[in-house]
C-alpha cells in the first residue's frame, strides 16, 4: 500500500467554502496530497461578507493537534486564521518541537483591502511566538506594510521590508504584491530566501471579483509542493502559477465576491 504525502492546515473554517481551511483542503487535494485540518475558529459568511464567527476553545485545539501528532506523519503544514493571543500561544506551544515538518505561516493580519483582522495584543503575540518558528511567511502587501513600518511605494522599499521581516525570525519571506488596484497590469511578489538569494515573480493582473481564498490557496499550495520534495523556491513558483490559473479560470459561485477555481487542470508536477 502506497503511503500518501500528508499535510496539515491550522486555520479557521469558512462556511461558504471559499477560504480558510476549506480552501486549503481543496488545494491539497488538487495538488495530490492528503490534507488534514486543525480548526481554530468557525466563520459564518458568504460571498457578501463575514457575518459572525466563534473561536474554538484552546483545549479543543490542543486535542486536535494531539490526535494528529499521535497517528499521522505530516511532512509540512501551514497556519492561517489565529484570532486571539490564547489561540496563538496554544498553537506555538503545540508546534515548537517541529512535529509537522516545514512550517508556512500565512499571517492573516490585514485583509487584501486593508482592514485589520487582529487586535493589537494578538498581533504582537503572533510576531513574538510564531514568526521565529516559521520556515516561510507569506504576508500580503498591507501586512508587509504594517510589519515593516514602510510604505512600500517602490521596489527598493519592498526589498528593505523583506529584510526587516527576516529580522523578526522567519527563514524565508514572500511579500505578495498589491492586487486591489485595477489600474495595474501585473502583480509582482518579492521573495527573500534563507540563503540570501532573492527574486521577483510576476503574473498578469486578472480583473475579477472571484478572488476569495487567494492567499489561503497560495500558501497551502506551497505547503503541498514542499511536502512533495520541491525546494522553497520551486514550491513558490509552482504555487504562483496554480493560484494564477485558479483566478483566471473563475467559476460562477455566489452573487458577489466569489471563490477561485480549485478544479483547474494543468501540467504542473
Amino acid at each position: 500500500m502506497n503511503e500518501f504525502i500528508q499535510v496539515l492546515t491550522i486555520a479557521g473554517s469558512d462556511s461558504d467554502g471559499s477560504a480558510g481551511a476549506q480552501a486549503d483542503l481543496k488545494t491539497f487535494m488538487a495538488r495530490g496530497v492528503y490534507g488534514m485540518s486543525v480548526l481554530t475558529a468557525a466563520v459564518a459568511g458568504n460571498s457578501f461578507g463575514i457575518h459572525d464567527s466563534i473561536n474554538m476553545p484552546a483545549s479543543f485545539i490542543k486535542s486536535q493537534v494531539k490526535d494528529i501528532k499521535d497517528d499521522f506523519k505530516v511532512s509540512a503544514f501551514k497556519t492561517g486564521m489565529l484570532s486571539d493571543s490564547e489561540i496563538i500561544y496554544t498553537v506555538a506551544d503545540a508546534i515548537k518541537d517541529k512535529p509537522f515538518g516545514t512550517f508556512v505561516l500565512d499571517p492573516v493580519i490585514i485583509t487584501k483591502h486593508g482592514a485589520m483582522l487582529l487586535e493589537a495584543e494578538a498581533y504582537q503575540t503572533l510576531i513574538d511566538e510564531l514568526f521565529p518558528l516559521a520556515d516561510l511567511i507569506t504576508p500580503n502587501f498591507y501586512e508587509a506594510k504594517k510589519l515593516s513600518g514602510l510604505n512600500l511605494e517602490n521596489k527598493e522599499e519592498i526589498i528593505k521590508a523583506a529584510h526587516k521581516l527576516r529580522n523578526l525570525g522567519p527563514k524565508n519571506i514572500m511579500i505578495k504584491g498589491e492586487h486591489s488596484d485595477d489600474s495595474i497590469s501585473e502583480v509582482e511578489d518579492y521573495v527573500l530566501l534563507e540563503d540570501g538569494q532573492s527574486f521577483w515573480i510576476s503574473e498578469p493582473y486578472v480583473k475579477t471579483d472571484h478572488i476569495n481564498g487567494t492567499g489561503d490557496t497560495l500558501s497551502s499550495c506551497i505547503v503541498a509542493e514542499i511536502a512533495k520534495g520541491h525546494t522553497t523556491e520551486d514550491a513558490i513558483k509552482i504555487a504562483k502559477t496554480f493560484t494564477y490559473n485558479a483566478i483566471k479560470h473563475e467559476i460562477a459561485v455566489g452573487h458577489k465576491y466569489g471563490p477561485i477555481n480549485h478544479f483547474i487542470k494543468d501540467d504542473i508536477q
